[in-house]
């Protein structure tokens, strides 16, 4: 029986804890598949509320994401951008990138990271 077998390959949402994200503002993450239940990547969900969002920063790993309510101001670099519900993004190691929740509903998105060490870096104070 694999890792994942044995911690349950299927799990509710509902069921993961969600926990402030310390760098942010009304920002929280619940960690749905982590590094001990699957051998290659971290499955994350993100909810910003209204007006709250990630301060600019970088991480060691990439992010794939896909939005799945909401919209956000996003810095990539040294281009913004507006994401909705049903984009996908893709954020390189090592590139500063920012959120801000814009509307008035939630900014939830699904952040698809690689299974290793990550360290985030505030760039903006």
């Amino acid at each position: 029986m694999s890792e994942i077998e044995e911690t349950g390959p299927v799990r509710p949402a509902g069921s993961v804890p969600a926990n402030e994200v310390a760098a942010g503002e009304g920002t929280s993450m619940q960690v749905l598949v982590g590094p001990g239940e699957a051998p290659n990547f971290c499955l994350r969900r993100f909810v910003m509320e209204p007006g709250g969002g990630m301060p600019l920063h970088t991480n060691e790993v990439e992010h794939e994401q896909y939005v799945l309510r909401g919209s956000a101001r996003m810095r990539i670099g040294h281009e913004v951008h507006r994401v909705s519900a049903g984009d996908a993004v893709y954020v390189p190691a090592g590139v500063e990138h920012d959120y801000r929740a814009d509307a008035d509903e939630p900014f939830e998105f699904i952040c698809v990271v690689p299974n290793r060490e990550d360290r985030i870096r505030i760039t903006e104070e």
